[in-house]
């Protein structure tokens, strides 16, 4: 089956940069980013800077998203944001990524109840799935990536499937540094990830869901990831953070 997935690159700055700040960045990245087509590009900065970027990315080809979100539309849910509130700037919502797991408690059942909201509110779920290095080492990888996805999937109608992005990140390669190798990454894609969507769904969906890496990626590892037929991108942290790192990124996408 020759499935043409669109290559997406997505920028996770988690707990950095003011409006101000994120205002600069991104016009240092404008002129870069712009010139590079056939790649998908995703800037995802803290909620507060949401509103500057998306004024600046207005006519581009420039997507937005957000770091995590609240299940509930609204309600008496002191400190949360909402997916409607979201969709009025975003494309895309990151969905349980580790840090929200490890840091915060989210489980895979809020994880699901986000993931579900997200779609109902148009916008395009990021699920971040991936094990701990203890877990690696025990050999229980697949077993607790296909059960997170499972669980994060559950209820998920067949027709709004193609709408998710898988990102897999394992944990113990975000921001140490450290990475898994090239072919792993793509071996545990093909034998686990796609496999488990089309168990879920069909193997349509198997094959046209995106699947990014994420954990450690930088200018200098990008492409070689990026020679994996099974991944379709990246999910990257601080390198995005560097607006000449971001570009040759992508860049290694489009190459």
């Amino acid at each position: 089956m020759s499935v043409v997935r669109v290559p997406l690159i997505a920028g996770n700055w988690k707990l950095n940069k003011t409006s101000t700040e994120a205002y600069k960045l991104v016009a240092e990245m404008l002129p870069g980013l712009r010139s590079i087509k056939g790649i998908e590009k995703l800037l995802c900065p803290p909620f507060t800077a949401l509103m500057a970027v998306s004024r600046l990315i207005k006519d581009t080809d420039i997507h937005l998203g957000a770091q995590n979100m609240y299940w509930e539309e609204k309600g008496a849910y002191t400190g949360e944001i909402s997916p409607v509130m979201l969709a009025e700037y975003c494309q895309y919502v990151i969905i349980g990524h580790s840090e929200r797991r490890v840091y915060f408690g989210e489980t895979d059942q809020q994880i699901n109840q986000k993931v579900r909201a997200a779609i109902a509110n148009q916008l395009k779920p990021i699920l971040c799935v991936g094990e701990t290095l203890e877990e690696n080492e025990a050999g229980r990888a697949a077993g607790v990536v296909s059960r997170q996805i499972r669980e994060a999937l559950q209820g998920v109608d067949i027709m709004d499937a193609d709408r998710i992005v898988i990102a897999y990140e394992p944990v113990w390669a975000i921001g140490t540094g450290h990475t898994a190798t090239p072919s792993a990454a793509h071996t545990l894609i093909q034998n686990v990830i796609r496999p488990t969507l089309g168990s879920l769904f069909d193997q349509r969906i198997a094959q046209n869901v995106r699947v990014l890496y994420g954990g450690s990626v930088d200018a200098g590892n990008a492409g070689k990831f990026f020679q994996q037929s099974e991944i379709d991108g990246a999910l990257v942290g601080g390198a995005s953070l560097n607006a000449h790192a971001f570009i040759a990124i992508v860049e290694a996408a489009q190459a």
